[in-house]
């Protein structure tokens, strides 16, 4: 979106980790978080996803291992919540917000229901844009 968009778009991302269906969805929250603390949290993200059915420490610590980063750190960051507040601020943003599940998107602060496909954000985007462009 931000390639397409350029400047004209912001993407603001809130933690809705669903424990109920993952178990260790918060655990994951916290190591993107902590990979994020060293500008790795894009990368992490998005392997935390491709390897959702393999969440749990093993994976958390390999993440870390892969980016050069301290396995001692994370644990410690896990064990003391380093940022267990962030990822709760997160989710009962979203829970206020009416997110019910994921992945769930805001365009201009209004909830979008529409199909999740790269495309249609964009329509669904660039149709908002196109409104709040035009003089009134």
């Amino acid at each position: 979106m931000q390639r397409y968009f350029g400047l004209r778009v912001r993407l603001a991302y809130r933690h809705f980790p669903l424990t109920e269906i993952h178990e260790h969805a918060e655990a994951a929250a916290e190591t993107a978080e902590y990979a994020g603390f060293y500008g790795r949290f894009w990368e992490a993200h998005d392997m935390l996803f491709e390897n959702q059915d393999r969440l749990g420490l093993p994976l958390f610590l390999a993440i870390v291992r892969y980016f050069g980063l301290s396995e001692q750190g994370l644990r410690d960051a896990l064990a003391h919540g380093t940022f267990a507040d962030k990822v709760r601020r997160d989710f009962l943003t979203g829970v206020r917000s009416g997110v019910n599940g994921t992945p769930t998107f805001f365009i201009n602060n209004l909830r979008y229901d529409g199909p999740a496909s790269y495309e249609a954000l964009v329509d669904a985007t660039a149709a908002q844009l196109e409104y709040v462009m035009t003089p009134a």
